[in-house]
């Protein structure tokens, strides 16, 4: 591979082993700083006292790739904020207690049945300088949608700190939240927040200037649905778009074009560049035309939230401005790697963000793939040409992001190319149309004219998704596949691609190998799979489920309402897929149950028992009125689970009755689920 060659490469791959090797070894600022300044006195030394020779060169480069992989470490740990002393998570130790917090409101997210939600910082606890991000919760709100980011709250509630997967193989919401440097929430009510004052930022201004646009474009009587995809689409605002409508476009594999990103941005671009064509081409006039086009990209950018996706896009997009106003031919693998790196070197945590991930593989493939494709096939007709285009691109994309897609959503939506050849042609069009509304709703209410055409586009849009996404047979769901199945596909996607380009024989032997590999790897899981048997009781909110798995069955316990619907059950989906197993058989729950040679008592609400059973284990449910003090007097078992489907309340009485017994205490609530 050509890009290998690059020496940015081999720094940029230095640099997010780095990132990616932090979580795993946790050094100390001190170690990783040390080391780091170690390494670059070497580097010096070796570059200006070494000499060139076979052997200095292999040691240069080492010494090079180490101090890049340093680097990555020592970038995470700046940007860490639990490692300033005034983070709150280094200042709150009693939880259980409401505190007094100074808050600044940063950004707007998407409201829940019971809150609605601001990204905040803090800056003071109790009166105590603080700082930190945290996710601040309103309940019960009335007016609360009406406050402007930037605003300045005092603030009394509880603060919760993140916590992780309650069931297997769940997405960790905790530790998303953590990579974004957000550890804990606050959780207060409408009457316990008093507005202080307001700070006004770039990032405030356009934050408020996007709500304007929002409420302007709501004044211009859009239907909702279609005035939500517009928001999503042009203004990186998805919060609002109805689970259906989101679901279809997952389904239809459009579910990208709702996210700001490079299509997005490249329309930005080629309209600022039509504007300005009236401009002189002269020197002056060129310099103003970039700083024009520069600066209206990052504020298009900063308006659309700067998702890592968005940051990505408006960054690549930039240094092709410059490049275009130099007049020199921008490498676009260089191009590529150098906005990565500083995206990073800002931002390292963007490296797990999904949208990151997917973008820059996804326009890697096509750069990369796409020529390879156009040379199969190059049709003299405009028209088809243009299509052909599409399908190619839509594909390269495709087979760079499938392998990331599956593994994140375990799903694969085989009409994406379908999609693509009807929608791409009228989002060009809607796209263009849109950006006109959004300029008009900056200052008024956009007229009758531009509002409805472009709300019958995005309706057809919407239909024409629909329709793709109907065809439940081609979207494929619940596919298991884990990290090692991922990486084997990328090894297998790259050297297929790198022995069609080159045609060499070992490349072949390479290809096959690596599928042998992938072949190995799904024996190896059905294979544990077959070896392992184990109990769970999930947390669910105030229901019952727990699972017994014997090999690749698994036999579900709960109530009929629940067992209707297990198929949907997300918390059942994640652990089927995840142990690449299924369900053989769904039972209402019983009293009684034996697993690994364990009698296992589960107490439902009739809190009914018998003396003589003598369990080992006793799981509660649905908060049944029994004095465990009593149930001790007869046995003790080895452990207590409580599910759920409890009172908390109870919950913690229990506890205390277990804490004086010594008897072990399993909440799910705390702890997540129980496994056996």
């Amino acid at each position: 591979m050509k890009i290998l060659e690059f020496p940015l490469a081999k720094i940029s791959i230095a640099f997010i082993l780095g990132i990616v090797s932090y979580s795993f070894f946790n050094p100390t600022p001190k170690l990783a700083f040390g080391s780091l300044f170690a390494s670059l006195l070497l580097l010096f030394f070796f570059h200006f006292r070494g000499k060139k020779h076979g052997s200095f060169k292999i040691a240069f480069g080492f010494i090079t790739f180490l101090s890049s992989f340093l680097i990555g470490i020592s970038s995470v740990i700046i940007h860490k904020e639990t490692f300033k002393p005034h983070h709150y998570s280094n200042q709150i130790k009693d939880v259980e207690s409401n505190h007094v917090f100074q808050v600044q409101l940063d950004e707007k997210i998407k409201n829940t049945q019971k809150n609605t939600r601001y990204i905040a910082t803090i800056q003071s606890i109790d009166g105590n300088k603080s700082t930190g991000k945290i996710i601040l919760n309103i309940k019960n709100p009335n007016q609360v949608d009406s406050i402007k980011i930037g605003t300045e709250l005092s603030v009394i509630g509880l603060l919760y700190k993140n916590k992780g997967a309650f069931n297997p193989h769940q997405f960790d919401y905790g530790k998303y939240l953590e990579r974004q440097e957000i550890y804990a929430q606050i959780y207060t009510a409408e009457n316990q927040i008093e507005i202080t004052g307001k700070a006004e930022t770039i990032w405030s201004r356009f934050s408020n200037f996007r709500a304007k646009i929002i409420q302007n474009l709501k004044l211009s009587n859009f239907a909702t649905e279609e005035l939500n995809i517009l928001i999503a689409l042009l203004l990186g605002q998805q919060q609002d778009i109805s689970p259906e409508i989101l679901k279809d476009y997952q389904f239809a594999g459009a579910v990208h074009i709702l996210s700001v990103s490079g299509l997005h941005v490249g329309f930005i671009l080629m309209f600022i560049t039509f504007l300005l064509k009236p401009l002189s081409n002269s020197k002056k006039s060129s310099y103003l035309k970039l700083i024009i086009i520069v600066l209206s990209l990052w504020a298009y950018g900063i308006l659309a939230g700067l998702s890592p996706s968005v940051v990505r896009s408006v960054t690549m997009f930039s240094f092709v401005a410059v490049g275009t106003h130099l007049r020199r031919t921008v490498h676009v693998f260089h191009t590529l790697l150098v906005s990565m790196l500083l995206i990073l070197l800002c931002k390292p945590s963007f490296l797990f963000d999904i949208g990151f991930q997917l973008s820059y593989l996804a326009l890697f493939f096509i750069l990369w793939l796409q020529p390879l494709l156009s040379k199969m096939w190059q049709p003299k007709n405009k028209i088809v040409s243009y299509f052909w285009d599409i399908v190619i691109v839509s594909f390269a994309a495709q087979i760079g992001a499938m392998p990331l897609s599956i593994y994140y959503f375990h799903q694969f939506p085989g009409l994406f190319f379908v999609t693509n050849l009807i929608i791409l042609p009228l989002l060009g069009v809607i796209m263009v149309i849109g950006l006109l509304a959004i300029v008009v709703a900056g200052f008024s209410t956009v007229p009758f004219f531009i509002a409805q055409p472009l709300e019958f586009l995005i309706k057809i849009m919407n239909l024409t998704i629909h329709w793709v996404a109907s065809f439940d047979d081609f979207v494929f769901k619940n596919i298991s596949f884990n990290s090692e199945m991922l990486f084997i596909s990328y090894l297998i996607i790259i050297f297929a691609i790198l022995w069609i380009k080159k045609g060499e024989f070992y490349l072949l032997i390479i290809t096959l190998s690596s599928v042998a590999l992938l072949q190995f790897a799904f024996i190896y899981n059905k294979y544990k799979t077959e070896s392992t048997n184990e109990l769970i009781v999930f947390n669910t909110k105030k229901q019952t489920i727990i699972t017994e798995r014997i090999k690749e069955n698994v036999t579900v316990y709960s109530n009929d309402s629940i067992l209707e619907n297990i198929d949907n059950n997300l918390a059942i989906q994640s652990y089927l897929v995840g142990n690449f197993c299924k369900i053989g058989t769904k039972k209402n729950v019983e009293n009684l149950l034996y697993f690994k040679n364990k009698k296992i008592l589960i107490l439902d609400s009739l809190g009914v028992y018998s003396n003589n059973l003598k369990p080992d284990i006793i799981i509660i449910t649905n908060s049944p009125k029994i004095n465990l003090d009593r149930v001790f007097q007869n046995w003790k078992p080895e452990q207590v689970v409580v599910d759920g489907s409890n009172y908390k309340s109870y919950a913690r009485l229990w506890e205390a009755t277990c804490r004086k017994e010594k008897i072990p205490f399993h909440d799910t609530n705390e702890k997540g689920f129980y496994k056996l």
